[in-house]
C-alpha cells in the first residue's frame, strides 16, 4: 500500500486530495492546524502550527512512529491577506510568508528522512505573476519564493521527483479573505486533487500549470 502525507490537509485542495487518496486505497497522513473536520478522511490526523518549526519537528517525529516512509509528500498549506505594504503590520507579513513558504521549508526539512528514495514531492504554488496586484505583495512574494525553493530543492534531491503545482482560479475558502469576487469558472478543488494524483502516476516533475 502506498503512503502519502498532506500538509495543510484541512484546506480546500488538501481535503479534496485526502478524499481522492482514500478512494484510491492509499494510507494518508493529514497534518493541519485543526483536524476535527478531516479525521474521517485520514488514516492518521495530526495538528501542527506551520509558523513554528519546533511544532513541525515534533509532528514529524510523531508521524515517524506511525509510518516508515512516504511515496507522496504534499504541502498544500497556505494563507492569504489583502493589505497594502504601507498598511501591513510586520506580523501579518510574517504570517503569510510562514504559511506559504517558511512552513514548506520546515516541513520538508524535517520530513526528508521519511521519504522513500524516489518519493514525489508536491508543492502547491500559484501563477505568481498573476498575483502581483495591490494588496497581495506578501502572498505573491511567498508563492514566487516557493517556486524558486522548489527549483533549488530539485537540484539537491535529484533522485526524488519534485512538482510545483500552479493552479489557476480554484474555489477555496481563501477567497473569503480578499476583497475580490471569485470567478464563476473557478475550478473545484477535486479537479486539482485529481491532477496531482495523475502527476504522481505519470512520473511528472517540474512545473505543472493547471490554468
Amino acid at each position: 500500500m502506498k503512503n502519502a502525507i498532506i500538509w495543510g490537509a484541512a484546506g480546500g485542495i488538501g481535503t479534496a486530495l485526502l478524499s481522492e487518496l482514500k478512494v484510491a486505497g492509499w494510507t494518508a497522513i493529514a497534518v493541519a492546524r485543526e483536524t476535527r473536520e478531516i479525521d474521517s478522511l485520514a488514516d492518521h490526523a495530526l495538528e501542527a502550527d506551520f509558523a513554528d518549526p519546533v511544532s513541525i519537528e515534533q509532528t514529524v517525529y510523531s508521524i515517524s512512529q506511525k509510518v516508515e516512509s512516504f511515496d507522496l509528500w504534499c504541502y498544500a498549506a497556505g494563507d492569504i491577506l489583502s493589505s497594502k505594504v504601507s498598511e501591513m503590520a510586520p506580523e501579518d507579513w510574517d504570517r503569510i510568508i510562514s504559511a506559504n513558504l517558511s512552513g514548506a521549508y520546515a516541513a520538508i526539512h524535517y520530513s526528508l528522512p521519511l521519504l522513500s528514495e524516489e518519493a514525489h514531492i508536491v508543492l502547491l504554488g500559484a501563477v505568481s505573476e498573476r498575483l502581483r496586484l495591490p494588496g497581495l505583495s506578501a502572498y505573491a512574494a511567498a508563492k514566487a519564493g516557493l517556486e524558486a525553493f522548489a527549483d533549488s530543492l530539485s537540484k539537491e534531491q535529484r533522485k526524488k521527483r519534485i512538482t510545483i503545482v500552479r493552479p489557476g482560479v480554484v474555489a477555496t475558502p481563501l477567497w473569503e479573505k480578499v476583497p475580490l469576487r471569485m470567478p464563476a469558472d473557478a475550478a473545484p478543488p477535486g479537479k486539482i486533487a485529481r491532477k496531482i494524483l495523475e502527476a504522481y502516476e505519470s512520473g511528472h516533475k517540474g512545473q505543472l500549470d493547471l490554468v
